[in-house]
């Protein structure tokens, strides 16, 4: 059974009522985690990321839409069945518990089995970077976030003092708490790196895929790169949060320049990391050279 709406300027043809019972249903479980997203997570500095990766991602698919329609047809519903059961037990356990990680991730593998069921198998391992980009959208798990937050809030307060030591800057350390003149700091998970880094890896790929294509190995090896340059970026991020703080106070460091640092060490480290692009393939031009 088909619907077919003909309106002046509006014609659509051939819409199954199938795939407008799938677009209900998924939209269902969409709507009501995209609001909690925001509410919990994208509001968060650790969480800015997802909306852009959320719609760029889908950008990504409506600019291939066309060559995924063309090739596409149906999937293994052996294959299909298995994902959906398990996408709809995340997001089931995730919403009753509120575990957004479980609950986004149920989405996320809800909308898979429907691309793989009205797609196939084959188009989506053909096109697979807007599905893998678009998992970053999936926020890590507090706990987990604790976890790998802890040693790289160690690490970039150390390098910081030391280095501002250096200059002669009256800083001292206790942990992640830093005392400079009457002032005292805590280095909080935001700017541990962690956000930084998972929000890098994902512009940065997207950056590849755009200019290198779908190239896998180039894409982890200019990863490899991002990591130690959203370590540094942040540990320079914590000196001059500490020079403001010594020099004009803690209102002044913890209003609006706080963000405006955020901000700009991000762009700084994303700008280094289209430098490493471009020696990248500057030295080894036959890996930088796009694929399909």
């Amino acid at each position: 059974m088909t619907v077919v709406i003909s309106r002046p300027g509006l014609r659509l043809n051939d819409i199954s009522v199938g795939a407008v019972f799938l677009a209900i249903g998924f939209a269902a479980l969409t709507v009501p985690t995209l609001i909690s997203l925001a509410q919990q997570s994208w509001s968060h500095e650790f969480g800015a990321y997802g909306p852009i990766v959320l719609v760029t991602g889908v950008w990504l698919l409506w600019r291939q839409a066309p060559e995924i329609r063309r090739a596409g047809e149906p999937g293994n519903p052996w294959l299909t069945a298995p994902i959906l059961i398990l996408a709809l037990l995340s997001y089931a356990f995730g919403r009753a518990f509120d575990f957004l990680t479980l609950e986004a991730a149920g989405v996320y593998g809800a909308g898979i089995a429907i691309l793989q069921s009205r797609l196939g198998g084959k188009i989506l391992l053909k096109h697979w970077f807007p599905l893998v980009y678009l998992a970053f959208a999936i926020p890590l798990p507090g706990s987990l976030l604790a976890d790998l937050t802890a040693p790289l809030k160690q690490l970039v307060s150390l390098a910081a003092t030391d280095w501002l030591h250096v200059f002669g800057v009256p800083v001292a350390r206790q942990g992640v708490t830093i005392f400079v003149a009457q002032y005292q700091l805590l280095v909080e998970d935001a700017c541990s790196g962690m956000n930084s880094l998972v929000g890098l890896i994902a512009v940065s790929l997207l950056y590849i895929y755009l200019i290198r294509g779908s190239n896998l190995v180039y894409s982890l090896m200019l990863t490899a790169f991002v990591i130690p340059i959203a370590i540094a970026a942040n540990i320079f991020r914590i000196m001059v949060l500490i020079l403001l703080t010594y020099f004009f106070g803690n209102e002044v460091a913890q209003g609006i320049l706080h963000f405006t640092a955020g901000m700009l060490l991000f762009a700084t480290a994303l700008v280094c990391v289209f430098g490493v692009d471009r020696l990248i393939a500057y030295v080894l031009p036959r890996l930088g050279r796009a694929t399909s």
